[in-house]
C-alpha cells in the first residue's frame, strides 16, 4: 500500500481550478474591462485630448461665419487742427466713441476651408487614438484578470505539493525512527520537503504581485474573479492572412496615424492659401461725440467690398509651404512605420496562438503520464522495487507537467486575445461598448457647429 495519499490528476486539474473557474456571482472579465475603461488615466487622457480637438473643430468652423465687434469709448480730448483754429483756437472737449462692424469673409484661397479639414482629421485621429488606447488596455486588463487567476491554481498546485511531501516526510520519519527506513531517504525527503516549501513561498509571492498589478492597471482589488473560457471560436479569423486584413482595416492606431496623415496635408493648403487674395464683407456704423475739436455727433455708416492681398512677405509664406510639406513626409512615414508595427504584431499574436494551440496536446499527454508514472512508481516503492528517490523524482515530474499544461491553457486564452487587440475588435468581442469619445460623428453643419461655439 502507498506511504502517501496522492491525488489524481483529474482530482489535481479541478483543485488548481484548471477549468479556469470561479465563484458564479464574482466579478467577470467584461465587468473588469468596464471598470478599467471607467478609471484608467491613460484612457482619459485621450478622451480629454479628444475634447479638445471637438473644440477645435468648432473654432474653425466659426471661421466661415461674420465676425461683429463692438466698440466704446469715452475720454477727454484735445484739438489743434484747422477747424479748431477757425473757431478761435485749441479745443478741449469729452469724446465719446461708439462703432459696431460686422465683417464677413468672402475668399480667403481656402485657408478656413483648409483650417476645417485639418482639424476634422485631428478630430478622426484623436478619436481613434482613444481607441487604441482603450483596446491595448483593455487587453492589460485581462492578462492582469488571467494573471491572477493562473497564479491562485498554481498556489493551489504548489500547495497540493506541499502536503504530499510532507506527508511522505511524516511517514519516511516513521519508517527511520522505527529502524525500518534508512536515514538517506529521510535526508532526501527532508531535501525535498524544504524545496516544496520554498516553491509554495515564491507562489503566494507571485500571486500577491499580480494581484497588486491588478489593483494598478483595473483599478478595483480582484474578488472572486471568474471563470474565463476566451473568445467564442467564431471570433477567431480561419487564417492569418485573414487577421492581417483585419488588423490593417480596423486597427485605430492606424487609423489614428492615416488621420494625422491627412491633417499634414490639410495643413499645406492652409500655408498656400496666405498666398491668394482675401476679399471680404464689412459692414459698419459709428456714433461719435465730440470728435476732432468738432461738438455734437458726428456719425458714419458704411457698407464696404475690401479686398487684400500680400504681394510680398520676405519668402516666409514660400518657407511655411515647405516646412508643412516636410511635416507631410514625417507623418506619412509615421503611418507606414505604424503599419509595419501592426502587421508585425499580428504576425507574433498569430503565431503564439497558434503554437500554443499545437502545445496544448501534448502538455496534457505529458501531465497524465507523468501522474500514471508516479502512481506506479509509489506502487512499487511500497513492495520495494523503486527507491524514495525515484518516487520522489515523479512526484517532483507530475508537479512540474500539471503546471506546465496550467500555464499552457491560459497562454492559449490570453493568446486570442491579444490577436483581437492586434485587429482592432477586442472591446466587441468582450461586448464592452466603446469610448464615447472614440466614436467620430463629422456630418453636422459648419454654421450650428460655428455658432454653438460663439466667440
Amino acid at each position: 500500500m502507498s506511504p502517501v495519499t496522492r491525488m489524481s490528476f483529474s482530482t489535481l486539474l479541478l483543485a488548481a481550478g484548471f477549468v479556469l473557474a470561479g465563484p458564479a456571482s464574482a466579478q467577470s472579465l467584461k465587468a473588469a474591462v468596464e471598470q478599467t475603461l471607467r478609471t484608467n488615466p491613460d484612457v482619459l487622457a485621450d478622451a480629454s485630448r479628444r475634447l479638445s480637438t471637438d473644440q477645435a473643430l468648432r473654432a474653425a468652423r466659426g471661421g466661415f461665419l461674420p465676425k461683429v465687434d463692438l466698440a466704446l469709448g469715452v475720454g477727454r480730448e484735445w484739438s489743434d487742427n484747422v477747424t479748431t483754429r477757425a473757431a478761435g483756437g485749441t479745443s478741449l472737449l469729452t469724446r465719446n466713441e461708439a462703432s459696431l462692424t460686422l465683417n464677413q469673409m468672402l475668399f480667403d484661397g481656402d485657408q478656413v476651408q483648409s483650417e476645417v479639414d485639418r482639424n476634422q482629421a485631428r478630430v478622426v485621429s484623436a478619436a481613434n487614438r482613444v481607441g487604441g488606447t482603450s483596446e491595448q488596455t483593455a487587453l492589460r486588463a485581462i492578462e492582469a484578470y488571467l494573471e491572477v487567476l493562473r497564479n491562485r491554481d498554481l498556489v493551489v498546485l504548489t500547495s497540493a505539493n506541499a502536503d504530499v511531501h510532507l506527508r511522505t516526510f511524516d511517514q519516511i520519519k516513521i519508517r527511520s525512527d522505527s529502524g525500518v527506513g534508512r536515514k538517506a531517504d529521510l535526508e532526501q525527503i527532508s531535501a525535498r520537503q524544504g524545496l516544496a516549501k520554498a516553491n509554495l513561498t515564491s507562489a503566494e509571492a507571485n500571486l500577491r504581485d499580480a494581484e497588486i498589478n491588478f489593483l494598478r492597471i483595473v483599478g478595483v482589488a480582484p474578488v472572486n474573479l471568474t471563470k474565463v473560457d476566451g473568445p467564442a471560436a467564431s471570433l477567431i479569423p480561419p487564417s492569418l492572412e485573414t487577421a492581417l486584413q483585419s488588423a490593417l482595416d480596423n486597427h485605430p492606431t492606424l487609423k489614428s496615424a492615416r488621420a494625422d496623415f491627412d491633417a499634414a496635408n490639410a495643413q499645406i493648403m492652409g500655408a498656400k492659401s496666405t498666398m491668394a487674395p482675401r476679399l471680404d464683407l464689412q459692414l459698419g456704423a459709428t456714433m461719435n461725440r465730440d470728435v476732432s475739436g468738432v461738438p455734437g455727433p458726428t456719425d458714419d455708416r458704411f457698407a464696404m467690398l475690401r479686398l487684400r492681398w500680400n504681394l510680398y512677405n520676405g519668402g516666409s509664406d514660400t518657407a511655411r509651404v515647405n516646412e508643412t510639406v516636410a511635416l507631410s513626409g514625417e507623418a506619412r512615414e509615421i503611418m507606414n512605420r505604424t503599419q509595419r508595427q501592426v502587421d508585425q504584431s499580428t504576425r507574433l499574436s498569430w503565431n503564439a496562438m497558434t503554437s500554443a494551440q499545437i502545445r496544448l496536446p501534448s502538455l496534457r499527454q505529458h501531465a497524465e503520464s507523468s501522474a500514471l508514472t508516479r502512481d506506479a512508481y509509489t506502487k512499487q516503492f511500497s513492495i520495494g522495487q523503486r527507491t524514495l528517490l525515484d518516487m520522489l523524482d515523479a512526484e517532483n515530474e507530475t508537479y512540474t507537467a500539471a503546471s506546465n499544461f496550467l500555464n499552457g491553457q491560459y497562454l492559449e486564452v490570453f493568446a486570442k486575445y491579444r490577436l483581437l487587440a492586434d485587429m482592432g475588435q477586442l472591446l466587441s468581442a468582450l461586448g464592452v461598448a466603446p469610448v464615447a469619445e472614440s466614436v467620430v460623428v463629422l456630418n453636422s453643419s459648419s454654421a450650428s457647429d460655428a455658432s454653438s461655439a460663439g466667440k
